[in-house]
């Protein structure tokens, strides 16, 4: 990849991830409006709270009122960190029996009530001719555009879902976006777009297939780690250019598993770094250079992107773990630029020019302070991590930055 095309990628990611995560925008509505074909009364007990058919969607539970003044306690399918259904106290105002009403989360279960103090909902009924236009409103303060694109389509989603229900009377979940086969599309397209970066002919297109697999092996072993600490379902959602998100069924429930779950998609591909290591070695000796060449370059690939992931950033594997296992400040700060430094070493070892290096420790740095803060803060504190447990995942950090290190030094010196 030449320099200007380095630098064009990472510039564009970096302003991605900007504007997705951090860009201020203040106060900002979203409004979404759909005619849907049934009675307006019948689609009032489905979306007031306290209707006969409020919980449709399977997402309320049960709701109950606290008071005379429309408080209301909402009980969600959603899990809490203890697995059980997530509780939402919400003020119902503005009511309009049949037409409208509004509502504002006071406090729930899984997050701090900070996260909800410039919410607002509204939600609008209107006859026209035989059907009834329903229209949902959402306001809050925002820093990012990612999740007010998610709540933007959410709405159209739950729209999209009531005139189904209005229809058929069945609830259909799921959607066409988190389906395989249009997470597979997304791969496939993701690879085609890093495609130009790596030359168009056939090596190129090699380089972002290989990239573009290591990335999806990466967050199968983040998906794994949330299985294995009792999330009943998990995801991956594909995004084109910027990678993958693994996500679990439920928060957090402690520091451990934050570390456990951050460290696992590194932790995954570091068992098939020495693998991949000893097939490139066999096919080599057996003279079948191609197959060598190819398995050396998905061993690199694998190595560099999972060690670059280990970077001290704030929202990057490698600073969540810190971040977790660090007894205080000092040692967090000590840790971090102990384990910046061993990148940066790796990577002069491996080759890479000091001038490339230096941009490199530049980019996280700007990265770090781009995305720090950027995380929801949970009702309650995480359960601390025990000492053994951070002792273990010290050593764990160490040992799958060690595999992967080893690997960026074999792939250099076979590749180059």
């Amino acid at each position: 990849m030449s320099v200007i095309a380095t630098v064009t990628l990472v510039a564009g990611n970096l302003g991605l991830i900007f504007l997705l995560m951090t860009v201020p925008l203040g106060l900002r509505t979203v409004t979404v409006s759909r005619v849907i074909e049934a009675d307006r009364n019948r689609l009032w007990q489905a979306l007031w709270p306290f209707g006969s058919d409020a919980g449709w969607s399977g997402e309320i539970l049960s709701v109950e009122p606290l008071d005379g003044e429309g408080t209301a306690l909402i009980k969600l399918s959603w899990e809490g960190r203890d697995g059980r259904p997530i509780e939402r106290k919400a003020r119902l105002d503005d009511v309009v029996e049949g037409s409208r009403f509004s509502m504002r989360v006071v406090e729930d279960t899984a997050l701090d009530p900070s996260f909800w103090a410039d919410y607002r909902e509204t939600t609008a009924l209107a006859p026209e001719g035989d059907a009834t236009r329903v229209t949902l409103t959402q306001t809050d303060r925002y820093r990012g555009v990612a999740f007010l694109i998610f709540r933007y389509f959410a709405m159209r989603r739950e729209l999209a879902k009531l005139q189904v229900w209005a229809r058929t009377g069945t609830y259909r979940r799921g959607g066409w976006f988190e389906h395989p086969v249009s997470q597979i599309g997304f791969a496939v397209l993701s690879a085609f777009i890093l495609w130009p970066f790596f030359g168009l002919n056939l090596g190129g297109l090699a380089l972002a297939v290989i990239l573009t697999s290591v990335v999806a092996l990466h967050e199968l072993g983040h998906m794994a780690a949330f299985r294995l600490t009792g999330h009943r379902r998990v995801r991956m959602i594909f995004i084109p250019l910027l990678g993958g998100i693994a996500m679990g069924g439920r928060p957090y429930d402690s520091r451990f598993e934050v570390a456990f779950v951050a460290l696992m998609g590194a932790g995954f591909s570091a068992f098939l770094v020495p693998l991949l290591i000893a097939a490139s070695g066999l096919a080599g000796s057996e003279g079948h250079r191609p197959a060598a060449v190819l398995l050396a370059t998905l061993a690199g690939c694998t190595s560099l992107f999972n060690i670059a992931n280990l970077v001290p950033v704030w929202k990057f594997d490698g600073g969540q773990v810190l971040r977790q296992i660090c007894p205080g400040p000092i040692a967090l700060a000590l840790a971090s630029f102990l384990l910046l430094f061993a990148l940066l070493a790796l990577g002069w070892r491996a080759g890479f020019s000091p001038s490339f290096l230096l941009v490199a420790g530049a980019v996280f740095s700007v990265l770090s302070l781009l995305t720090v803060g950027s995380g929801v803060k949970p009702r309650h504190e995480l359960k601390s991590i025990h000492a053994f447990d951070r002792l273990a995942m010290a050593g764990a950090l160490l040992a799958v930055f060690s595999i992967h290190g080893y690997g960026v030094l074999w792939a250099s010196a076979q590749l180059m």
